[in-house]
C-alpha cells in the first residue's frame, strides 16, 4: 500500500488474503531453495568430497558450498518475507474491522461519510423550554473538533442530537485509518530491509545482515506470532496446537521467534532445544549490549552453557528454557525427557541464580543424577529446573518465592507428561534446600504435581506440610536425604530462631526437642513427618573452618557422598525399593 496515501476507502476495500497469497508464493520459493540446498549438499558436494582429491576438486567443493549457502540465504530471506506479509495481513485486519463497524453504523443512521473521513448528519427537531426548535444539519470530522454549519440563532439553541454520534463515528474512522497507516509504515520499513546484496556472495557480513533482518521481522510481526500461540491453553492443548501446525508455520516460529517457543510448556523437547539454541546467541548479544554487572554475570553463564552444548560426547543435552528475567532462567535436560521412561526434575534452592556456579556446580548435579539413574535403567533423564527466582540470601527467605515458583514448576511438569512418548513414564520431583519448599508448595496445589510418582527432598528446611502424605504421592513415595551435619536440616522454627539467636543454624535442635519443627514446617526426616529417610554421608561439621555448609551441598555428588547419590539414582531409576534406609530423627 506504500506509495499512495492510505484512505478509509482503501482500508475498507483491502483484502488481507491477498497478502497471505503473496506470502504463500514467497514460501514456495523458500521451499524450493531449501530443497536445492539439500540437493547440492547431498547429491553433489558429499559425493565429490568422498571420491575426488586435488586442487580442482577442492575448488569445485568450495564453489558448491558457496552455492549451497546462497540457497540457504534465499530460503531464509524468502521465509522472512512470507512472515512479514502474513503479519501485515493479520495486523491490518483489526483496524479494518473497526472501520467497517463505524461505516455500518453510519449507514444505519443515514449519515454520510465523506471522502475526507468527516461524517455529515441530517437536521433534526427537538423540544426545549422555548418550544420546538429546528437544529441544522452538521458535519463532524476526526480531528477532535466539531465544526458545525450553524447559523446565528437564539442564545438558547439546542445541539442536534445526531452531532455526538457523528463525532464518535468520525473519531472511530480516523483512529482506524491512523492505526492502519502506522502498521503499513512499520511493515514497509521491514520489507524494504529484506534486500539481497549484489552478487549474492554469502559473506559474514551477509550472515550478520540475515540476523538483523530476522530481528526486524521478529519485532515487527511479533503481535501476529504471539496471537497464534494458545497461551491460555493447557500444556496438552499447546502440544496439540503445535502438532497440528503445518511444517512451514513451525519453521516460521523457530526461525523468527524462537524465544516464543523455547519456553512453552507442552512443546516437544527436541523443538524447545532447537528454539533455545537459536535464541541463545540473540539473548547473549542483548546482555552484552547492556554492560551492567548483573547482565555480565548472566552472559558469562550463557557462554559456559553454550560451550557445554557444543562439546562432543557425554550425555545428550537439551536446552528446554533460557532467559534473563529475574535472577535468570535455565532448564537443561541430560537425556531426552520425551523418550525416557524415568525422568527427574530437580529444583535448586537458596542462592541459585544464572551464574558460573550454576553451570559448573548445580547443572553437574543433574548430570550426575542422570548418569546414576542410567546405570540402573538406560532409559532415564534428569533435568535441572531454574524456572523461578530462588531467594539469594537467607535474610530474605520466605515462602513468597516458593509460592510464585510452584505454579511454573507444575506447568513445566504438565508439559513433560504431555510430550513424553515412553508410555506410563515414571517421574520424580527433586527439591534441594529451599527448592524442597518449592516442590512441597507445588505438591499442595490442586491436583498435586502433574505426573509425579516419587518426591525426593534433600537438605530441606521444611516443605510447608506436616506429614509426608500431604504431598499427594503417598508417604512411601516421599524420600528424604538429611545429612547429620547439614545445618539447614536442623534449623528451628521461625519463633524458636528468635530464642536461638546466632546459634540457630548449628544448635537448632536444642530448641526443638519436642515438636520436630524446622523453619518451613515439620522436619521431613523426622518420625512425625513419616517419609522414607535414606542414608547419606554425615558430611563435615558445620563450622566454617571445618567445611561450613559442605554437608548441605554434596548430596548429588558421588565423589563426596556416594551413599546419597546412589539412593537418589535408585529412586529416579525406578528401584526405590533398593534405597538404603536411615533411622528417622
Amino acid at each position: 500500500m506504500t506509495g499512495t496515501a492510505l484512505t478509509w476507502q482503501r482500508l475498507r476495500d483491502l483484502t488481507p488474503a491477498d497478502f497471505e497469497a503473496a506470502g504463500n508464493r514467497w514460501h514456495a520459493v523458500s521451499n524450493r531453495a531449501a530443497a536445492d540446498a539439500v540437493r547440492v549438499g547431498q547429491a553433489l558436494t558429499a559425493p565429490l568430497r568422498e571420491t575426488q582429491r586435488g586442487e580442482a576438486a577442492t575448488a569445485a567443493v568450495r564453489r558448491l558450498e558457496r552455492l549451497r549457502r546462497n540457497y540457504e540465504y534465499v530460503r531464509t530471506e524468502c521465509g522472512l518475507v512470507r512472515t512479514t506479509l502474513n503479519g501485515l495481513a493479520t495486523d491490518l485486519a483489526e483496524p479494518q474491522r473497526r472501520l467497517r463497524q463505524a461505516l455500518d453504523e453510519a449507514a444505519e443512521l443515514r449519515f454520510t461519510v465523506h471522502p475526507d473521513g468527516s461524517v455529515a448528519y441530517p437536521a433534526s427537531t427537538v423540544d426545549t423550554l422555548l418550544g420546538s426548535q429546528d437544529t441544522p444539519a452538521g458535519r463532524a470530522d476526526g480531528r477532535g473538533a466539531l465544526p458545525l454549519d450553524l447559523a446565528p440563532g437564539p442564545a438558547v439553541r439546542p445541539l442536534n442530537p445526531h452531532a455526538d454520534k457523528a463525532q464518535a463515528l468520525a473519531d472511530s474512522i480516523a483512529r482506524a485509518v491512523r492505526a492502519a497507516v502506522e502498521i503499513d509504515a512499520r511493515y514497509a520499513r521491514t520489507l524494504h530491509g529484506l534486500r539481497a546484496a549484489k552478487g549474492l556472495d554469502v559473506t559474514q557480513a551477509v550472515l550478520a545482515d540475515v540476523r538483523r533482518d530476522a530481528a526486524d521481522v521478529r519485532a515487527t510481526a511479533r503481535d501476529y506470532l504471539v496471537g497464534l500461540i494458545p497461551y491460555e491453553g493447557s500444556p496438552a492443548e499447546r502440544k496439540a496446537w503445535w502438532d497440528a501446525l503445518p511444517d512451514e508455520q513451525r519453521q516460521e516460529f523457530l526461525r523468527i521467534a524462537p524465544d516464543l517457543i523455547g519456553d512453552l510448556d507442552g512443546i516437544p523437547a527436541t523443538i524447545r532445544d532447537q528454539a533455545n539454541r537459536t535464541y541463545l546467541p540473540i539473548l547473549m548479544a542483548e546482555l552484552a549490549s547492556r554492560g551492567d554487572p548483573e547482565s555480565q554475570t548472566k552472559l558469562e553463564a550463557l557462554r559456559l552453557i553454550q560451550d557445554r552444548l557444543a562439546q562432543p560426547g557425554g550425555l545428550p543435552m537439551y536446552l528446554l528454557d533460557i532467559g534473563a528475567e529475574g535472577n535468570g532462567r535455565a532448564v537443561v535436560a541430560y537425556g531426552n525427557p520425551d523418550t525416557s521412561r524415568h525422568v527427574a526434575t530437580y529444583v535448586p534452592g537458596l542462592g541459585t541464580k544464572l551464574d558460573a556456579e550454576f553451570v559448573e556446580d548445580t547443572m553437574v548435579r543433574a548430570e550426575d543424577t542422570a548418569l546414576g539413574a542410567q546405570d540402573i535403567d538406560p532409559s532415564s533423564a534428569s533435568i535441572i529446573w531454574l524456572g523461578y527466582d530462588a531467594p539469594l540470601s537467607a535474610d530474605v527467605a520466605s515462602t513468597g518465592d516458593a509460592d510464585r515458583g510452584a505454579p511454573a514448576y507444575n506447568s513445566f511438569m504438565s508439559g513433560l507428561t504431555a510430550t513424553n512418548e515412553a508410555g506410563n513414564p515414571h517421574f520424580t520431583a527433586i527439591g534441594h534446600s529451599y527448592g524442597s519448599l518449592t516442590v512441597g508448595t507445588a505438591a499442595r496445589q490442586s491436583g498435586g504435581i502433574p505426573g509425579v510418582d516419587d518426591i525426593i527432598l534433600l537438605g530441606s528446611p521444611g516443605v510447608g506440610v506436616q506429614k509426608a502424605e500431604d504431598l499427594g504421592v503417598g508417604r512411601d513415595h516421599v524420600f528424604v536425604g538429611a545429612a547429620e551435619n547439614d545445618p539447614v536440616t536442623h534449623l528451628p522454627a521461625k519463633d524458636e530462631a528468635l530464642l536461638a539467636g546466632p546459634g540457630a543454624v548449628i544448635y537448632g535442635d536444642v530448641y526443638d526437642k519436642n515438636n520436630d519443627d524446622l523453619y518451613f514446617g515439620k522436619d521431613p526426616s523426622s518420625e512425625a513427618f513419616g517419609a522414607q529417610r535414606f542414608k547419606t554421608d554425615p558430611g563435615p561439621m558445620p563450622v566454617m573452618e571445618l567445611g561450613g555448609f559442605q554437608a548441605h551441598s554434596q548430596y548429588f555428588t558421588p565423589g563426596l557422598d556416594s551413599e546419597s547419590a546412589s539412593n537418589i539414582a535408585r529412586v529416579v531409576g525406578g528401584t526405590s525399593h533398593r534405597v538404603t534406609e536411615e533411622e528417622r530423627r
